[in-house]
């Protein structure tokens, strides 16, 4: 799915009469036109920073979430942290807990509000944003619809999915028409963590944040293997969060899992081995040596992406903790601009600078 940087030009196109927003209405925070930006020209890209349209930011605050940083997100505010951080572009997706709490019509709006949201600052901002589309999964009918509209329509760059939705996990068979769909069209499908309902509270004074968000990643990265998805999906393209979670630390377990079991070895031919090498992996709350030493050992510098997790956390102080490693000058420029490019080439024309 190889298009060209003009995917901006048709969301400019399509989206400068956007019936949903209204005319001449425009995005809090953000200008028709983009303002002149001073900045020492940025180049990298950030795959892994939210937005919080006004409806995703009422449904996080009716249920007391304490997303706090997301429920006081502007456009200008990401800009601002860009800017600082010498990104030159981010990718856009939907935080958790995502735009579903039950009610399959109202998802269905909330997604299409967030997506429309996210697509219009792509145009308000020509360059300096892309855009990860929400679904309204575990609505298969409404996800299905929302992947058409999303990608046909607003030409986003790929599918925001949780790592879980009411306790099933990626790999499960229900979600497996979303996954076709998706392969089909050879989609950039980016994972975030969820609170799973199963493991809320479990230490009490402990948030979800420290332990759970990783440890669903891993999950849902085992439920995908073992379903067989990765190689019934061979043209899907996953990036998962925070250095694939625990994941790392866990493949031991899942390479003599895989070992032990001939159904497993029919559902994935190549081995899981093979497939956690094809996964990209974000450096959001990862750009530390603890996170990243075992995802290095697992797969090589090619598969990790810059990811900040703005607004939650701050670009800038990721960059620098990814300065302070071991990388090659080389290295850092691949983790915070190349190997984007090269799994979005439509980002190929964002600016540029020279070093890392």
């Amino acid at each position: 799915m190889n298009r060209g940087f003009d995917v901006f030009a048709a969301r400019r196109q399509f989206l400068g009469g956007l019936a949903v927003l209204g005319a001449g209405t425009l995005l809090p925070g953000c200008q028709t036109t983009a303002p002149a930006v001073q900045r020492a020209a940025p180049f990298r890209i950030d795959v892994h920073h939210h937005l919080a349209p006004p409806g995703f930011v009422r449904e996080i605050t009716a249920r007391n979430t304490g997303q706090r940083p997301l429920m006081e997100w502007t456009p200008a505010k990401s800009i601002e942290a860009m800017d600082k951080a010498g990104i030159a572009t981010s990718m856009t997706s939907i935080s958790e807990p995502g735009v579903w709490y039950g009610d399959n019509a109202a998802a269905r709006q909330l997604a299409r509000a967030c997506n429309d949201y996210g697509a219009r600052m792509t145009t308000d901002y020509p360059g300096r944003f892309g855009l990860f589309a929400s679904l309204p999964i575990p609505d298969i009918d409404g996800s299905l619809r929302e992947i058409e509209y999303a990608l046909d329509v607003l030409k986003a760059d790929g599918i925001c999915l949780l790592t879980s939705y009411n306790g099933k996990y990626l790999g499960d068979p229900a979600f497996a028409p979303v996954m076709d769909e998706l392969n089909r069209r050879g989609a950039v499908v980016f994972i975030h963590p969820a609170r799973a309902d199963c493991c809320r509270n479990l230490m009490p004074g402990i948030g979800e944040n420290v332990l759970e968000l990783a440890t669903d990643t891993a999950r849902t990265i085992t439920s995908l293997l073992f379903s067989g998805t990765p190689a019934r999906c061979p043209q899907l393209r996953f990036i998962f969060s925070h250095a694939g979670g625990t994941l790392p630390a866990l493949t031991g377990r899942i390479l003599q899992f895989y070992a032990a079991s001939k159904d497993f070895a029919q559902r994935l031919p190549q081995g899981p081995l093979t497939e956690l090498k094809r996964f990209y992996y974000d450096t959001a709350n990862a750009s530390n040596p603890w996170s990243l030493a075992p995802l290095l050992k697992l797969v090589p510098h090619t598969q990790v992406l810059l990811g900040s997790d703005f607004p939650l956390r701050n670009p800038e102080a990721n960059v620098r903790e990814l300065l302070e490693l071991d990388f090659s000058a080389g290295e850092l420029r691949a983790i915070f601009r190349d190997n984007a490019v090269s799994l979005l080439p439509q980002l190929a024309a964002s600016t540029r600078a020279p070093g890392v």
